[in-house]
């Protein structure tokens, strides 16, 4: 007697088709689930598996595992529309960076970042990593070499995986709040790789005791902490920026005695040592001037393009005061209303400087 086992087989099989889905030869999955680019491990990157989001075949998001920092670490991608149907052609790539309390998501938030002209990369950068390798490394959060994630394995990844344009004029770094400071330093750290970068109403003057106390509070987990707090879903204020760590943890003690804040001086994108080496690159700062934390990114940003005047470093300082100068959404506040105009007026003219480097 023949086994009625193939027929059920076939009847499942049409069933699964019918619903759009695969047969039962592999994983089952919508037959519409959108096409993105396949990437290969490397760089000491791991992808995990069955973990990719992909909301279209031009925005999705891979988790991978790295030795430098523990836990898995999403990464979310935006490609331009045009990246399938233009196979030979390579792009521009920027990197956005997001504040503390924040995700990969909250660039969501600024339309901006989804353009046709370049590919945005959007890194997983922890609840307070505050883009640096730790001084500590065995405390609740464990291993957090952020800086050496972002700069030393997922940049090579991209380069690996995408069809990007791997040279300093055409990738950009850009972030806001705690992911601003970040951008300005990997501009500062790796002038190799970067020749743009921008700042919205970030905390990039460590001389500030504001800004020393941001990090401290988000090491403790302090809620609403100024100039970190930057989530999508508002101001953060009320954001959780994850276990509580040593004060000491990110960069050590703020303190001059003995030199105890070196490392804080190393990072500090203020720092005129640090600001020199932005000679050659594109610099542009964004801010409002309205409560508690923007007023201090605003006195921030004013220090910043001062010593870049004196260094004789051009670069474009944006204050928009209250926000009305910028769009009806912004009120001068810590917010997406005020960061997704910025990046809508800041995009344009990155895109353009991308263009021209492509002449040149």
């Amino acid at each position: 007697m023949r086994s009625p086992l193939p027929r059920c087989l076939r009847a499942t099989g049409a069933l699964l088709a019918a619903l759009g889905l695969t047969s039962l030869t592999g994983p089952i999955a919508r037959a519409d689930t959108p096409a993105i680019p396949d990437f290969t491990d490397g760089f000491s990157l791991a992808q995990v598996a069955d973990a990719t989001e992909a909301r279209s075949s031009t925005d999705f998001t891979i988790t991978v595992t790295t030795p430098q920092v523990s836990g898995p670490h999403k990464i979310r991608i935006f490609l331009p529309s045009g990246y399938t149907s233009t196979p030979d052609k390579h792009w521009p790539v920027t990197y956005f960076l997001h504040g503390g309390g924040g995700s990969v998501d909250d660039a969501a938030a600024a339309s901006a970042l989804r353009s046709d002209k370049m590919i945005t990369v959007v890194p997983d950068s922890g609840l307070k990593g505050w883009y640096a390798d730790w001084l500590m490394q065995n405390t609740t959060v464990g291993k957090a070499n952020w800086e050496t994630f972002h700069l030393k394995q997922v940049v090579l990844f991209i380069d690996a995986n995408l069809r990007t344009r791997p040279d300093r004029a055409h990738r950009a770094v850009v972030g806001l709040s705690m992911g601003g400071s970040g951008a300005l330093h990997y501009a500062q750290l790796r002038t190799d790789l970067f020749g743009h970068t921008a700042s919205l109403s970030g905390g990039i003057d460590c001389g500030m005791a504001e800004v020393c106390a941001a990090v401290l509070a988000t090491e403790l987990n302090l809620t609403g902490a100024w100039c970190a707090a930057s989530n999508s879903s508002g101001t953060g204020k009320g954001a959780d920026y994850g276990p509580y760590v040593d004060s000491d943890a990110i960069f050590g003690f703020p303190c001059t005695v003995l030199g105890a804040d070196h490392l804080w001086n190393a990072y500090d994108p203020a720092a005129p040592a640090n600001l020199s080496k932005l000679a050659d690159t594109n610099v542009t700062l964004y801010t409002g001037d309205q409560g508690v934390i923007d007023a201090n990114t605003a006195k921030a940003a004013a220090t910043v393009k001062a010593r870049l005047d004196w260094l004789g470093i051009p670069s474009r300082l944006v204050n928009y005061a209250n926000g009305a100068s910028l769009a009806p959404s912004c009120d001068g506040g810590h917010n997406y209303g005020c960061w997704a105009p910025a990046f809508a007026d800041y995009v344009p003219r990155l895109e353009a400087a991308f263009a021209a480097a492509a002449t040149n």
